[in-house]
């Protein structure tokens, strides 16, 4: 090759061959992969997982499907260094649901309208439940239908102003689904739940944190730098605590109050036997902050 090129391709970025035809990679405190619709940022400790395919608004295909299960791969391959994942989405919108294109030429009772659900959509809830780090979201516009529920997947949820949700299933015929009819009930109850399903109006950001549905509103221009303040916070914590604080409240709706007790119990002993739970007492007797590494 006569000439150093770059590339970028559905993976890492690609820095110019050397001549001996080895790639080099400039080490650098910043990083961004590319996949079919999807970015990755990496900022030190902090993955940046954005929904980008703003033609649509961010709608999800089965690529973008693809996309962010590639992205979860290079997440949970660096996993000793990615210790809080941001999820949001490119330009005005965070998610508007399921990509509908080519849908209305289908032939009633012909359709599957579920199949992409436990082929793309059930794998990609899982794996975000399942996380070894806390999930920010960033819900920076309209996050409807299933884009609700991407959003809904954060530990800790912050919105734009102007942002709102949806529950858009029934404005085109179908029942919610990904999850919204779990998730729901279980953070704002069974009647607003239903009325959001039935009606399909929108839910404005600052009536979903009246609601106890997000956990705090920031104006438009600051969201992100918000989002990322926290997210940093939160990567810099004791993580392995983190992760199984998020995976006990996600047990919890489910479990007996003693089922809840030992599982507590279980989850005591693994954050009593990492590095950081010596870190944080000898911190705390020595007066001094604590310098937790995730481990």
């Amino acid at each position: 090759m006569d000439k150093a090129i770059q590339k970028i391709k559905y993976g890492f970025e690609m820095r110019p061959f050397v001549p001996q035809g080895e790639i080099m990679r400039v080490a650098t405190h910043e990083e961004t992969m590319q996949f079919k619709h999807v970015t990755l940022d990496i900022d030190g400790p902090v993955a940046i997982l954005k929904l980008d395919h703003q033609e649509v608004m961010n709608a999800v295909s089965m690529d973008m499907l693809g996309g962010l299960a590639e992205a979860l791969d290079a997440i949970e391959e660096n996993k000793a260094e990615i210790r809080c994942v941001v999820l949001t989405g490119a330009g005005r919108a965070f998610c508007t649901g399921a990509n509908l294109q080519g849908r209305n030429n289908q032939k009633p009772g012909k359709s599957n309208a579920g199949s992409s659900l436990e082929i793309g959509f059930h794998p990609f809830l899982r794996r975000m439940r399942n996380l070894h780090c806390p999930i920010v979201t960033a819900v920076n516009g309209p996050a409807a239908g299933a884009g609700m529920s991407f959003a809904l997947m954060g530990d800790m949820i912050l919105c734009a102003r102007s942002s709102y949700f949806l529950q858009a299933f029934r404005r085109i015929g179908l029942v919610p689904d990904c999850g919204s009819t779990w998730l729901l009930p279980r953070i704002i109850g069974k009647a607003r739940s239903v009325e959001l399903s039935l009606m399909g109006e929108r839910l404005p950001a600052e009536k979903a944190l009246e609601w106890g549905l997000v956990n705090r509103v920031h104006d438009d221009a600051v969201l992100m730098e918000e989002a990322m303040k926290l997210a940093h916070e939160l990567a810099n914590g004791p993580t392995i605590a983190l992760s199984l604080i998020r995976k006990l409240y996600w047990d919890s709706p489910d479990n007996s109050f003693e089922d809840q007790l030992n599982l507590e119990f279980e989850f005591q002993r693994k954050a009593g036997a990492a590095e950081d739970f010596k870190e944080g007492v000898t911190a705390f007797l020595e007066k001094r902050p604590a310098k937790f590494k995730g481990k």
